[in-house]
């Protein structure tokens, strides 16, 4: 489960400016989980100033909310609290009740109420107003996961635990799980996000908790629907980058998008050339999506080899 960090002794709070001095200067290290887990006295000290968060949102308002329509990549149940850096995020995260208007409105899947899903970075966060969203937490071993729609995950329930007010957690990328339930009241969250190189590729999932499964993949990269677009279009030029990717990019969800966008646009004995190749690729998106695919394929001669009973009575 998730890291609890426990509370240190001192009762000191910070200011805004003092928590992204300190996450600026060489004593921050959020490429590992040691190093973000550093930065935890000053969060924590920034959740005991009272003040700065409503101090931020009026000045937001006062301009319209000019800086997060400019910097703020997420809905609008995110304030970012400075413009995201290549290093770090710090941001604020709101969890409506039930029966606050905005959930009846917009519905609890909006907020990932009852979602089970892992996150594609490590992060800090604390409980900062209200009583704090519940979690159901789960964890898995990414080493064993390719992360193909539908794989079968060893999922290891672990406790129901609530984000309460000065409670702490570091979660770990693609390791922690949690299936967060909607507060009684309205609650904030104060988080410090680790950016990473690479992190535009790092991968989220939806799970499965009740048959132990990928749900689905919750995040794609740009440059993956620009591929496809160019694929597409029929461009002779894009099919050649596509079959490079798909034999050679870095990045295994690329490379499955590469040739899931060749085949789509093939048919006949060349798709099935092209799905019996994919099957023996050393990718494993690549591997297990042709071999889905054959399978369906299979499945269907079997079943047109059986037409139905038309034996007399």
């Amino acid at each position: 489960m998730p890291r609890l960090i426990a509370p240190d002794d001192d009762g000191a709070a910070v200011t805004l400016d003092d928590l992204v001095d300190w996450c600026e200067s060489s004593a921050f290290d959020p490429s590992c989980e040691d190093g973000l887990a550093a930065a935890a006295p000053m969060l924590r000290a920034l959740s005991r100033n009272r003040d700065f968060l409503a101090t931020c949102a009026m000045e937001e308002l006062k301009t319209r909310c000019a800086g997060q329509r400019r910097f703020n990549p997420y809905s609008a149940q995110v304030m970012l609290l400075r413009p995201p850096t290549g290093k770090y995020v710090l941001r604020a995260a709101f969890w409506p009740a039930m029966h606050d208007h905005v959930v009846r409105m917009n519905g609890a899947a909006s907020f990932l109420y009852n979602v089970p899903h892992d996150h594609g970075f490590d992060f800090l966060t604390i409980g900062y107003l209200g009583p704090g969203y519940m979690s159901d937490y789960y964890d898995y071993d990414p080493a064993r996961v390719a992360g193909v729609d539908g794989e079968r995950v060893a999922l290891r329930f672990l406790e129901r635990g609530q984000l309460t007010q000065g409670r702490m957690l570091l979660y770990r990328a693609n390791r922690d799980i949690h299936a967060q339930l909607p507060p009684p009241a309205l609650s904030v969250s104060l988080n410090i996000l680790a950016s990473v190189p690479g992190q535009g590729w790092r991968r989220q999932f939806r799970f499965d908790t009740a048959q132990q499964r990928i749900d689905a993949c919750m995040t794609v990269a740009s440059a993956q629907l620009l591929l496809e677009l160019a694929v597409a279009s029929g461009h002779a030029d894009a099919r050649d980058l596509a079959e490079d990717f798909a034999d050679r990019h870095p990045v295994d969800a690329m490379r499955a998008t590469a040739w899931r966008a060749i085949d789509a646009g093939l048919s006949g004995a060349e798709r099935l050339a092209h799905r019996e190749r994919g099957a023996r690729s050393c990718s494993p998106l690549v591997s297990r999506a042709a071999a889905t695919l054959l399978g369906n394929i299979h499945y269907g001669y079997e079943m047109a080899c059986f037409p139905p009973d038309q034996s007399v009575g």
